[in-house]
C-alpha cells in the first residue's frame, strides 16, 4: 500500500504523471544519478500521485529549465481545473501573470495586497525598486478609492482589468485610465485629430502595462476628429528607454482600408502582434498623420505616452528574440 492505496493503482498513475513532467527515464536511477532539476520533478510528482485536495508548492520552478518550467505549471493548471487547489510561493512574474487566479503579496513575511495577478505584480516591482513611499500611496488610494477587496481592482477601475472590444472598460469609462500613463510624455499636432483613448491588452485580454515575451498583445487607440481628413495615418511604435526606435508600424504600412473622416468622426483602431522583445523596460508612443500633397502633417502625436514591462522567462543576445529552433548532433569518432 501507498498512501493507503493499492501500489499497482500507484504505479498505473505514475507513467502518464512521469512523462508528462519529463522523468520517464529516470524512474530506475539513483538519486546521485540524476539532476537537481530533475530531483525537484520527481518530488513533483510525488507530491501529485496522490490527489491530494490542496497542493503546496514552495518555489517549484526554481531549478528548472523555462521548457520544463511551463510543462510543470500547465500541469498545476490541469489538476486545478479538475478541482484541486495550488498554492504557489513564487517570485516569478511571468509564471503569477500567466498561470495565477488570484495573487496575495508579501513582504518580509508582512501582508500587503492580495488581487489580481497584473496589478499585484506592479506593486511587487515597487517593493523590488524599493519604492515604499509609492507603494503606500497607491495601497491607500486602492482601499479608499473602493477597492473590491475579493478581485483586488478599483470600483473606478483602476489597475489591471478587462475592456471591451469597442475600447470602453466592463464597468464604463476609458481604457487609459486602466493603464500607467507616463506623466513626462510630450504631445503636439495641430489639433485636426485627437487620441483620446488608448489601451494595452495581453493575450488574456486584460488592460495591462505587463507583457508576456512570446505572448500576442494589442495595442489600441480611439480618435476623435476635429476636422474632415482625406487620409489619415495610425501609427504606433516602441522604443527603448535611450530613445532608440525598437519596432512599429501604420496603417499604410500594413495597407489598412482606412476611410477619410468628417468633424465627429471616431476612429477605433487595434494593432495585434507577438511580443518578442527581451525582458526590459520600454516606451510606446502613437500619432495620428497623413499627407496632403507632399507634406507629412501630425494631427496628433503622443510621444512616450505609456510605459511596457516586457516580462521573460528566456533572454537571448540583443533586443529581439528570434525565436530560433536548435538541433544538435553529436558524431563521436
Amino acid at each position: 500500500m501507498l498512501a493507503g492505496r493499492p501500489y499497482e493503482e500507484m504505479e498505473r498513475k505514475l507513467k502518464p504523471l512521469a512523462e508528462q513532467l519529463g522523468i520517464a527515464d529516470i524512474l530506475i536511477k539513483y538519486p546521485y544519478e540524476v539532476s537537481g532539476g530533475q530531483k525537484q520533478r520527481a518530488a513533483v510528482a510525488r507530491a501529485l500521485i496522490t490527489d491530494p485536495q490542496i497542493v503546496l508548492a514552495d518555489e517549484p520552478i526554481g531549478a528548472l529549465d523555462s521548457r520544463s518550467s511551463d510543462n510543470l505549471l500547465e500541469l498545476f493548471g490541469e489538476i486545478n481545473k479538475g478541482g484541486q487547489t495550488i498554492l504557489m510561493v513564487t517570485h516569478d512574474m511571468g509564471s503569477i501573470i500567466k498561470y495565477c487566479d488570484k495573487v496575495v503579496l508579501l513582504n518580509k513575511g508582512e501582508f500587503i495586497a492580495e488581487g489580481q495577478p497584473g496589478h499585484m505584480v506592479d506593486l511587487y516591482k515597487k517593493i523590488l525598486a524599493n519604492q515604499m513611499d509609492s507603494l503606500k500611496e497607491e495601497l491607500e488610494s486602492d482601499y479608499s478609492g473602493g477597492m473590491d477587496k475579493e478581485d483586488g481592482k478599483k470600483a473606478d477601475g483602476a489597475g489591471t482589468g478587462n475592456a471591451e472590444a469597442g475600447g470602453a472598460s466592463g464597468s464604463g469609462g476609458l481604457m487609459k485610465d486602466k493603464i500607467t500613463i507616463n506623466a513626462s510624455r510630450t504631445e503636439y499636432g495641430d489639433g485636426r485629430a485627437e487620441i483620446f483613448d488608448l489601451g494595452l491588452f495581453d493575450q488574456r485580454g486584460n488592460l495591462t502595462n505587463l507583457l508576456l515575451k512570446g505572448e500576442m498583445f494589442t495595442i489600441k487607440e480611439r480618435i476623435r476628429f476635429h476636422a474632415p481628413l482625406k487620409c489619415p495615418i495610425f501609427t504606433y511604435t516602441i522604443k527603448d528607454k535611450k530613445g532608440t526606435d525598437l519596432s512599429g508600424t501604420n496603417t499604410m504600412y500594413e495597407g489598412a482600408d482606412v476611410k477619410p473622416v468628417n468633424e465627429g468622426d471616431v476612429y477605433d483602431v487595434s494593432f495585434t502582434q507577438k511580443m518578442t522583445l527581451q525582458g526590459g523596460e520600454y516606451l510606446l508612443s502613437m500619432s495620428c498623420t497623413g499627407f496632403e500633397g507632399e507634406e507629412h502633417v501630425v494631427y496628433h502625436r503622443l510621444y512616450d505616452v505609456a510605459n511596457i514591462t516586457v516580462i521573460s522567462n528566456k533572454n537571448t543576445v540583443g533586443v529581439y528574440d528570434m525565436e530560433s529552433e536548435v538541433e544538435t548532433k553529436l558524431t563521436r569518432g
